[in-house]
């Protein structure tokens, strides 16, 4: 995978979690996790990459916090459009 997807998973009409897929190699599984910001947990792969982050609080989660975590792991910020799925409940 090579662009960054979000996932998120609604109950009663609301977001219960979300799940932030970062680029990987195809079949790389999650090695070890590691707590980030409030309300979210980063997946690394086995040689030491970030595969992905799960939003444990997505209504709690902002586009800064998200994007603070993402910088921390060299990687590119999102847009807030990106996140349009987590703010349309």
């Amino acid at each position: 995978m090579k662009e960054p997807y979000l996932e998120v998973t609604f109950r009663r009409g609301k977001p219960l979690a979300a799940y932030l897929y970062l680029p990987r190699e195809a079949g790389e599984r999650s090695f070890r996790t590691s707590k980030a910001e409030a309300g979210m947990v980063i997946d690394f792969g086995q040689g030491g990459n970030p595969i992905g982050i799960e939003l444990t609080a997505p209504t709690k989660v902002s586009i800064a916090d998200l994007n603070h975590v993402l910088i921390k792991l060299g990687l590119p910020p999102m847009q807030d459009n990106e996140l349009a799925p987590l703010r349309a409940a």
